[in-house]
């Protein structure tokens, strides 16, 4: 019995997207034995979009009254001090090396700064 359902895309037992048909009878959920006839897909149409950032907001320079400017990718991220969308991050290796980065969140709005232990 089946745990997932609806979509044909995906795996109704596992829930894993399922491959592209290709030029062999069945489709194979490569994370588990489920196998579909290609015959099921006969007649559905595909469509993906890709949606980009415009230019101008994936990264920013931003200058304030001290010359220190900041750099970097803007994130979606809200702050937690003014609550506004929009922050630059960066990482560093602060621990050893067996250990994951730190990465510094900088708010493009009111500057404030938070860090993160990944």
């Amino acid at each position: 019995m089946s745990c997932f359902g609806g979509d044909p895309n995906f795996c109704p037992e596992c829930g894993n997207v399922l491959p592209l048909p290709g030029i062999q009878d069945t489709v194979h959920c490569p994370r588990c034995s489920f196998c579909i006839p290609v015959a099921e897909f006969s007649g559905q149409e595909i469509r993906s979009t890709v949606i980009f950032n415009p230019v101008e907001q994936s990264s920013v320079a931003l200058e304030d009254e001290e010359d220190s400017e900041l750099k970097g990718p803007v994130i979606d991220r809200r702050c937690s001090r003014c609550n506004k969308e929009g922050m630059i991050y960066h990482t560093r290796q602060m621990r050893s090396a067996d250990e994951g980065q730190t990465v510094f969140f900088t708010c493009i709005h009111c500057r404030y700064q938070e860090k993160e232990d990944s």
